[in-house]
């Protein structure tokens, strides 16, 4: 339909916003302001007809200006939205390709099934194409452009639609709990799907997201009560969820993997084993059943986690041959066999059950209220064996119950715990959805805020959330709960979330990701450290934190802990090491973790690569289980890796005036990439007192490449070339 150079000329216009189908019903001119997200971006679209395979009705709400909807050659032709909901349309953005059309309407309804129920918003019979904005007035769901005659020979052709609404930003819309709108990225399946379509799906999101490391393509697939064939091969930034109360209620007869095969190991191209950047991703509240004589490969490092899973078989943690593989988590799951360990270098399983036990370590392998878990011996082999978990609190999930409501289950707070949490019952209590605002990318901050101050949890969708200002939890038990790894992104310089010392705060499943204008701080719990929360803490559950990476980010510090008996079960804070916007003083990132309240615990801390102390804990009582860390690798010379008169920070500091800690199965590495001469005198350093006690520690030279002169407290000895590894037992 026209030449492509043709086409070309068409496509350097202004990609226009998103068109949406409004209903019949018309508002005042002037009665809010007209807001800049555009509400049709990916929602269902359909076309009086298409010119070809290649030109469908989705490709006009795509949000990508290289493709286009066009029609067949005759009058009329129309495209179509549904915006989910009724909406206040108050512009309508038309991006025409060469083909456009000369008369048409915009019209709106509530009702697409009733041709009598369109009304005209807008109407003309002299365009002349192009890019055109066009304000208009009229509310409902569905909207489209009818056009009655052509502006050439060929059909009706559009690069984009898009659809601005003026909405009060105090206003809260409702959430239905039985059918919710979880918007484009999140996939659900009922045992009524087609099995056909749900692998092609898997499939498709696998390899969109195979090496798609900085993307912002975001994915949620969940699967209701039932059983399923499956092979789930998950990527980055995807997560893979059961919607049952309990992990056997939804049983994948397959695998739901995570492979080694993209990343290149040494300097061999062919070599692509290397898991060491298989990152921002999670499979949670499924039972998989292996294929015979299979087994589940595993192969992860950081933001990773394995969670409330049930594996009849064998998993293995790294490629099974000789690749990387550095950090992980499995928690609240059983598995019927084996767990072997390869190459991983330091790794966390806490409350679980290994029904057949554990074989393998490199550095730290750390056990914490596990059955089934290795003896405790250190270092050869390097296990760390807790007994009991002192205080866990399990991450909140979505489940479906089978009257067709969709709540959230908020499991209860376990002390001096040993094994899941739902082998042997499943105490909690569960929350409707109709209590959550559904917070969808462009969704104004006003109004998550104003949703919060009413009293809703908030449910982040996959995507890429960019916050103008700071969402503020400032009620007790107060849930935020992110699907497919949803980024909250920071665009004014200040903290992306905060809340207040308040009791039972539930925080989980998201990637705070900095933005370009740095935020003295990220993610702030409590505004003090005053009050006791022993009996309803805080929790946080893979949260993640980003500086550099997607963008040049900034942030002093990612994550400020002031409340007290907080518990962090696992995150990753990361200032990057590689991607965009990276380098000594593109992303600078001074602190990752800066704990103030007494009694928080930590279960898998990873953090790495800030420029002075990556974790600074102040607060009295603290625990820390599984600590891994690497120093940053871009410090230029040694003159810039100095704390006074000391070579380098260390990267775990325990102030001077406290006087009661525990760590145990903690490790720090060097790798200084841009100055391997550099050295940093101590990978921890905490004051000598009887009350601060570290077991089982590791420092390490990465190839030998840089020194940590002293494991703690200029006691242990150095890693370095000659010596790459060193262990501490204990200390004092």
């Amino acid at each position: 339909m026209g030449s492509t150079l043709f086409r070309a000329a068409a496509l350097s216009a202004a990609a226009l916003c998103l068109v949406t189908t409004i209903s019949a019903t018309s508002s005042p001119a002037g009665a809010a302001a007209c807001g800049t997200t555009n509400v049709a971006l990916n929602r269902p679209a359909t076309a009086s007809s298409t010119e070809n395979g290649g030109t469908p009705a989705s490709a006009a709400v795509d949000g990508n200006a290289g493709t286009r909807w066009s029609s067949q050659f005759s009058d009329p032709q129309w495209l179509q939205v549904d915006l989910g909901s009724t909406q206040q349309v108050c512009r309508v953005s038309l991006n025409w390709e060469g083909a456009y059309g000369k008369a048409f309407q915009v019209q709106v309804t509530g009702n697409a099934a009733d041709p009598n129920s369109w009304r005209d918003i807008y109407s003309t019979t002299t365009s002349t194409g192009g890019a055109q904005s066009l304000d208009v007035t009229g509310s409902g769901r569905h909207l489209r452009v009818l056009g009655t005659q052509r502006g050439t020979g060929w059909g009706y052709s559009l690069w984009e639609l898009g659809v601005n609404t003026a909405t009060d930003p105090t206003t809260v819309p409702p959430t239905d709990p039985r059918n919710p709108d979880f918007g484009p990225n999140v996939h659900v399946y009922g045992p009524g799907s087609s099995q056909a379509e749900t692998q092609s799906r898997l499939d498709s999101i696998s390899a969109q997201m195979k090496t798609n490391q900085f993307g912002p393509q975001r994915h949620a697939v969940l699967f209701k009560p039932g059983t399923y064939n499956a092979d789930v091969n998950l990527r980055f930034y995807t997560q893979i969820a059961g919607l049952g109360l309990l992990p056997d209620d939804v049983n994948i007869n397959g695998h739901i993997r995570v492979e080694a095969d993209w990343l290149q190991q040494g300097n061999d191209p062919n070599n692509l084993g290397n898991a060491t950047q298989n990152f921002w991703r999670g499979a949670e509240n499924l039972s998989v059943t292996l294929p015979p004589n299979q087994i589940e490969r595993w192969a992860v490092s950081q933001a990773t986690a394995y969670r409330r899973m049930h594996l009849r078989g064998q998993a293995h943690l790294w490629n099974g041959y000789d690749g990387w593989a550095s950090g992980g988590l499995i928690v609240d799951s059983r598995i019927d066999d084996v767990v072997v360990s390869g190459s991983q270098q330091q790794f966390l399983t806490r409350n679980s059950n290994l029904v057949n036990g554990w074989a393998g370590s490199v550095w730290n392998m750390v056990f914490a209220g596990t059955q089934g878990a290795p003896a405790d011996h250190f270092p050869d082999p390097s296990h760390t064996v807790v007994d009991n978990s002192p205080v866990t609190r399990e991450k909140p999930f979505l489940y479906f119950t089978p009257s067709g409501e969709y709540r959230v289950f908020l499991p209860s707070v376990r002390t001096n715990s040993r094994g899941t949490s739902w082998e042997n019952g499943n105490a909690g209590t569960s929350v409707s959805l109709a209590d959550f605002f559904i917070v969808k990318p462009g969704t104004p901050t006003a109004t998550i805020n104003a949703a919060l101050a009413q009293g809703k949890h908030l449910l982040l969708t996959p995507g890429i959330h960019q916050v103008d200002d700071t969402i503020r939890v400032t009620r007790p038990n107060t849930v935020v709960l992110g699907l497919g790894l949803a980024t909250l992104t920071p665009t004014t310089g200040k903290a992306a979330l905060t809340t207040s010392d308040v009791d039972g705060v539930r925080l989980a499943g998201f990637l705070v990701d900095a933005g370009v204008r740095n935020s003295p701080v990220l993610l702030e719990i409590g505004d003090s450290s005053a009050a006791d929360h022993a009996a309803n803490p805080t929790s946080l559950h893979d949260v993640y934190l980003r500086v550099g990476g997607s963008q040049a980010g900034k942030a002093t510090v990612s994550m400020r802990v002031n409340s007290r008996n907080t518990i962090i079960d696992h995150t990753w804070v990361w200032r990057a090491d590689h991607g965009e916007g990276v380098s000594w003083t593109a992303n600078p990132g001074q602190n990752g973790v800066v704990v103030n309240g007494d009694n928080v615990i930590a279960y898998g801390l990873f953090v790495e690569h800030y420029q002075q102390h990556n974790v600074i804990w102040n607060g009295n009582g603290g625990r820390t289980y599984m600590f891994q860390n690497e120093l940053p690798y871009d410090p230029p010379n040694q003159a810039a890796w100095m704390n006074g008169s000391k070579r380098g920070w260390a990267a775990y500091k325990v102030a001077d005036s406290v006087t009661t800690h525990e760590a145990h199965g903690v490790g720090v590495y060097a790798f200084n990439q841009a100055d391997p001469s550099i050295v940093t005198d101590n990978g921890f350093e905490a004051p000598n007192r009887s009350g601060v006690r570290f077991r089982h520690l590791v420092t390490v030279s990465l190839g030998g490449v840089g020194t940590i002169a002293n494991v703690i407290n200029n006691t242990g000895g150095v890693a370095n070339t000659a010596n790459q590894v060193r262990y501490l037992v204990s200390y004092p």
